[in-house]
């Protein structure tokens, strides 16, 4: 705070600090509070609210670990949002390595403004893309046939159809973070590395992936967690046998007509995600001042 107000001045220091405190208070903590507030009630009638019944329980947190549909959502969930960081990561390392490292000024500003320019585009229209392009009859389906690589059209909806979309849709979530950081590595480090014999392998286990940590540990918590909290490509690209845990969520929230379960869904998928930044943290061994840099 000292340091705010010695290089902004009082007055306007004050204002940012005041304006971050409204933020946080107004747009982070009053939501939640009033979330954990709704989890911890039972779901009443109007007319029984503030009576004997209404009384705190954690019955809505024990529905969900008892309902075995529910919990295998969450679980499926958890380890599909970490496939899709996973997949993210994998097409995106060797695309950053080559724009930070090998490519030139004006391939890097090509491809850069090739990748954003589809992002102005609405979710839910990049995602009905998506879903021309994996229907039944759609182009993926038609170019397969025709070359012979399926001798029919497969029904590509599901777990695949989902994790293709969100890997396009979170893309530049992992690839910024980790490009921006594998630019600041030293070429000559490299360099020296591969006049001393070492392989390519060795070269990105020991030496681009180590330097380039923050950035990939900011790529994956970015990435885990708005795959865990989507809720269009599950809608629009996954089938009955592959719901997402926000699709509960939301069914609770605006079909159920139940806040008091949906918040108390919404609080446990939201703790999930506090849980893997923590941990992600600690594994690749940074701090949060590293990951805002």
């Amino acid at each position: 705070m000292h340091s705010l107000f010695q290089r902004f001045g009082v007055g306007l220091g004050s204002v940012i600090l005041i304006c971050v405190a409204t933020w946080l208070l107004g747009m982070v903590l009053a939501p939640n509070l009033m979330m954990l507030d709704f989890s911890l009630r039972p779901n009443l009638m109007p007319a029984q609210i503030g009576g004997p019944d209404d009384r705190y329980t954690l019955v809505n947190f024990t529905a969900l670990f008892s309902d075995p549909v529910h919990r295998g959502i969450f679980l499926k969930t958890i380890w599909a949002s970490a496939l899709v960081m996973a997949a993210t990561f994998v097409v995106t390392y060797p695309m950053a390595y080559w724009l930070a490292k090998v490519a030139q000024r004006k391939a890097v500003a090509f491809v850069t403004v090739a990748l954003i320019i589809p992002f102005w585009i609405n979710e839910v229209l990049r995602t009905l893309a998506w879903y021309i392009l994996l229907a039944f009859n759609g182009p993926l389906n038609v170019v397969l046939t025709s070359l012979g690589v399926i001798d029919a059209p497969v029904r590509w909806f599901g777990d695949v159809g989902v994790l293709a979309g969100m890997v396009y849709a979170y893309i530049l979530f992992m690839l910024f973070p980790v490009y921006n950081s594998i630019s600041t590595l030293d070429s000559a480090q490299v360099e020296a590395a591969r006049n001393l014999g070492a392989s390519t392998l060795q070269i990105h286990r020991r030496i681009v992936i180590p330097h380039a940590k923050a950035g990939i540990a900011t790529g994956c918590v970015f990435t885990f967690m708005l795959a865990a909290g989507s809720y269009v490509a599950p809608a629009l690209l996954g089938a009955p046998g592959s719901r997402w845990f926000t699709e509960i969520i939301y069914n609770w929230f605006f079909e159920g007509g139940n806040w008091n379960r949906g918040a108390a869904y919404a609080l446990v998928l939201l703790a999930l995600c506090m849980a893997v930044v923590m941990a992600a943290l600690r594994i690749f061994r940074v701090n949060l001042a590293d990951v805002a840099k």
